[in-house]
């Protein structure tokens, strides 16, 4: 029985699967589903869990090289919200793109967790390292 770190046996799988440079999706709970993506569905309730809370439970065992988010993230968000996923991402490297561009990298991810965040924007894409 697992007593540490990620509990849930469907994203234990699915991070025992990514390779160097495959690709994480972690979305909110707004975000479009893929029938050909295999998609963990974690949401509760509005804003349980957060995509920050599950990019913080991933990183801990998980080599990241880069993320991925929308150009918009930055457009329609407060300073304190920007701020927030600064501090929890460190030293990762971030590339801002069109929501549109990030959009058509989906179908290429090993796998998509889906939170119940709402703030907006708040998609990653995790490349591995």
């Amino acid at each position: 029985m697992l007593i540490n770190g990620i509990l849930n046996p469907q994203i234990n799988s699915l991070l025992a699967r990514v390779r160097h440079t495959n690709m994480l999706v972690i979305a909110d709970r707004g975000f479009p589903y893929w029938p050909t993506v295999e998609t963990v569905d974690i949401s509760l309730v509005d804003g349980v869990p957060t995509v920050l809370q599950v990019f913080k439970a991933i990183n801990l065992n998980f080599a990241i090289h880069e993320i991925i988010m929308a150009q918009e993230f930055l457009d329609v968000n407060s300073l304190d919200v920007r701020e927030a996923f600064e501090q929890v991402i460190a030293n990762i490297p971030i590339v801002h793109e069109p929501h549109l561009e990030l959009k058509i990298r989906v179908p290429a991810a090993i796998g998509l967790i889906r939170t119940g965040d709402t703030i907006q924007y708040a998609n990653m894409i995790l490349v591995s390292g």
